[in-house]
């Protein structure tokens, strides 16, 4: 009878490519990555699916676990990378999954082993990091549960996950021609806003309350496109764990008749607050706790709508199911309101509510460097981009992190970026000269030291214009020291940072006109990026590199670094010696 056990347990740790040892567990996977058909939104486009899935398939694991990837390329004509989005790839930060900086572009038919610990628990994403792809569908959740002996600093009884992006029906390929096209072609709004994959365009499920002409959907439960219902018990709690993945969408989260309580920020606890609605921007996930206590013979809608620009595309709605009641009987009371696109006072007393909690890491007093980012729109060459202290982020051909380990110098400009940009540069217009350069240089930082970055919001060219832009660094987080309005001055801002209790973040806002102070220890040996998560404005140019400690890394697959001339001239002598 033991035997029979034995056997029978090796058979499941072989079927979920899962090994055990010592505490910590090696979970496998094997994903092929391609096109496929598919109803995301009812209407039938190409996506970009793994392993035959949109969105792709859910890692789950636990703190302390080292995952393995085996990702191949199944595309046929172009390449692919994907990155671990707030995993911070301690001692491996070739695994980071960021074209030409962190590896080169897996090619097609092409196998590429991604392998790092996953060592804090949180709500975390995946997604693809090589021109559009994210857009495109490359995209999934990461979910890590605290370690063995562990607990939450909070309860709930059962768990769901909501990941958000938006949708277009315009290719990817057409989306990055209009981008890069004189005259400029802007993507223009989605048509959907997707949860969990799933939306419903050009109807709504709630039509009987709109004021418009939309018709009523019409679904089947198994279709692809049928909404996400979250079948729940009465006076349980529920922790939500809600990421948004979008492309350009910050969205707004809201439970009919149910509160939420906060209670986790992008893999860090939060000081618990209580909300009727959140704002999310892209790249940032949270925990909310949500405890059934409403009459229990209805169902609630759950709503996700646009913030931040004017919304050309209909609210997305799941359902909150109450046992025992029929998850077919739709809610008999009308979605949660979205608040007004640009109610940002509403936005900024969300984000300022949100404090680590007691007794999490707290910043140093003083960083011994300050960078400061001016996010401006301009031309170059008559084509729209956007740029960081006037330069536009344009990638090279071979890997950062290869080419600064074995000072492959002719592969990236060596030129120290600015720092800083004009006195007299007024943030609140467009900018008087509005052309910019293109440049790949590398903020090269000293390995441990603690670095402020000042993220500064400017007017875009056009008049009285200024976006939301969700910054996201790779390979760190960082302590988000506070928020203000206008042009950042050190003498009459810095007294204002909250040194006591700052939420710990890897994705942090600028608000129109505004700024954003973020500080961060560089104690993770790599190359990583730093870049706004709205997809069109990265391609455009709006992201900044980071280097520390790069003589530290070893181990680096060969694979990740022969790409580009002067990584092909680098693999080629490496073979002859």
């Amino acid at each position: 009878m033991g035997l029979v056990v034995v056997w029978c347990i090796l058979l499941i740790l072989l079927c979920c490519s899962i090994e055990i040892s010592f505490g910590s567990t090696r979970r496998h996977f094997k994903w092929d990555v391609e096109y496929m058909f598919w109803s995301p939104d009812c209407l039938e486009s190409v996506v970009m699916g793994i392993n035959g899935q949109f969105p792709g398939p859910t890692i789950r694991a636990q703190a302390g676990d080292t995952i393995f990837v085996q990702l191949t390329n199944k595309l046929h004509t172009e390449g692919v990378v994907i990155h671990w989005h707030g995993i911070r790839q301690l001692g491996t930060p070739w695994a980071d999954g960021t074209a030409s900086i962190s590896q080169c572009a897996i090619n097609p038919g092409e196998t590429f082993d991604y392998r790092f610990k996953v060592d804090k628990a949180g709500t975390y994403i995946y997604h693809g990091h090589l021109g559009m792809q994210r857009s495109a569908g490359l995209y999934g959740s990461l979910i890590v549960e605290v370690g063995v002996g562990e607990e939450e600093p909070f309860h709930y009884d059962d768990e769901f996950n909501l990941l958000l992006s938006d949708w277009w029906h315009q290719s990817v390929r057409d989306q990055e021609v209009g981008l890069s096209s004189k005259p400029f072609r802007w993507v223009g709004e989605p048509q959907t806003l997707l949860i969990n994959g799933r939306g419903q365009f050009n109807c709504s499920l709630a039509a009987h309350f709109s004021n418009t002409s939309m018709n009523a959907c019409t679904l089947r439960g198994d279709e692809q496109c049928a909404p996400q219902v979250l079948r729940v018990l009465p006076n349980r709690t529920y922790r939500l764990r809600v990421a948004s993945i979008t492309a350009l969408a910050s969205l707004n989260l809201a439970v009919g008749n149910h509160k939420m309580v906060v209670v986790e920020a992008d893999g860090n606890y939060v000081q618990p607050f209580e909300v009727e609605d959140m704002d999310i921007y892209s790249g940032e996930s949270y925990s909310v706790l949500l405890t059934t206590n409403q009459d229990q013979s209805k169902n609630y809608w759950i709503s996700v709508g646009v913030r931040g620009r004017k919304p050309q595309t209909p609210q997305a709605l799941a359902i909150l199911n109450y046992s025992p009641t029929s998850q077919s009987k739709l809610p008999i009371l009308p979605p949660p309101i979205t608040p007004t696109w640009n109610a940002y006072d509403h936005s900024k007393s969300f984000s300022n509510k949100i404090f680590a909690l007691m007794g999490s890491p707290k910043p140093l007093k003083n960083p011994d460097r300050r960078i400061i980012l001016l996010n401006t729109q301009n031309y170059i060459d008559g084509y729209i981009k956007w740029a960081i202290n006037n330069i536009s982020l344009l990638l090279p051909s071979t890997p950062y992190l290869g080419s600064i380990k074995y000072s492959l110098k002719s592969a990236f400009d060596n030129k120290n970026p600015p720092e800083n940009f004009a006195n007299d540069y007024d943030v609140m217009k467009p900018p008087m000269n509005p052309n910019s350069t293109n440049g790949n240089g590398v903020y090269m930082l000293g390995l441990n030291s603690t670095v402020d970055v000042i993220l500064q919001n400017a007017n875009a060219l056009a008049v009285n214009v200024s976006e939301i832009h969700p910054w996201h660094l790779h390979g760190h987080n960082f302590w988000v020291l506070g928020y203000g309005e206008g042009r950042f001055s050190a003498k009459k801002d810095e007294k204002k940072f909250n040194l006591r209790n700052p939420p710990l973040r890897n994705t942090a806002v600028i608000f129109p006109f505004g700024w954003t102070a973020l500080r961060f220890v560089a104690d993770n040996p790599g190359v990583w990026a730093f870049h706004c998560h709205i997809e069109p404005h990265l391609h455009m140019g709006m992201g900044v590199v980071f280097a520390q400690g790069v003589e530290h890394v070893n181990d680096i697959p060969n694979q990740a670094l022969a790409c580009g001339l002067t990584g092909k001239r680098f693999m080629k002598k490496t073979k002859q010696n």
